[in-house]
């Protein structure tokens, strides 16, 4: 999805080991630090490229929330549009957190049923007729939402975001600097994936809806 290829920038394949990386790493800031090249304005900013990549595919964990992150061929690219990698980020994380709770919630039909009586009961009051109402299955979502919830889910969802804001700083979406600008991009990435959440829920509760 994003313009920038961390695994190309670090001069390794997709399916390198994780020492194969920190070697390439290791070997390039060698290459590139500014105290040998110090006639070259591009050494520093080769440098940040490599501590940004290595930053985030140079830990395990951070390397397979990126895999969950990009889609596709990534290629460098001189001007990338920003407007269009932020875009694909956050249509990105709907998803991540769509998938995550449909596969989470498809798996307990007790409960999926459960919330069906719920929510026909309240669709009938509603209108005076049953059918498959989203916005009242998705107020229903936001409602019980913090009772699918596991340290787990929490943990992977921080190590998303994490991950995500890591990457719209290095691709410039949002100034490194700019504390303000951060906080308020994970505050709009956690709230969409939180709505793929709401989401996920409506589209498990769908595969099993029955119209009375």
């Amino acid at each position: 999805m994003a313009r920038q290829n961390y695994y190309a920038t670090l001069g390794v394949s997709r399916d390198a080991s994780d020492e194969d990386i920190k070697k390439a790493y290791r070997k390039l800031v060698f290459q590139y630090h500014p105290d040998r090249n110090p006639d070259d304005a591009e050494a520093g900013v080769k440098i940040r490229e490599l501590n940004a990549a290595y930053e985030i595919i140079g830990d395990p964990e951070g390397r397979r929330t990126y895999e969950r992150l990009t889609f596709g061929e990534t290629v460098a690219d001189e001007s990338p549009d920003l407007g269009l990698v932020l875009k694909q980020m956050e249509d990105k994380l709907f998803d991540e957190g769509r998938r995550e709770l449909f596969a989470m919630l498809i798996k307990q039909v007790a409960r999926i049923k459960s919330e069906l009586g719920v929510i026909r009961s309240r669709t009938v009051e509603a209108q005076g007729y049953d059918t498959f109402h989203e916005q009242i299955v998705l107020a229903r979502a936001k409602e019980v939402l913090g009772e699918f919830m596991t340290p787990e889910m929490d943990a992977r969802r921080k190590r998303l975001l994490d991950v995500a804001v890591q990457m719209m700083v290095s691709q410039q979406v949002v100034g490194k600097q700019d504390e303000k600008g951060i906080n308020a991009l994970r505050d709009r990435f956690e709230h969409l994936f939180e709505t793929g959440e709401w989401h996920g829920f409506a589209q498990a509760l769908e595969l099993w809806y029955v119209r009375r």
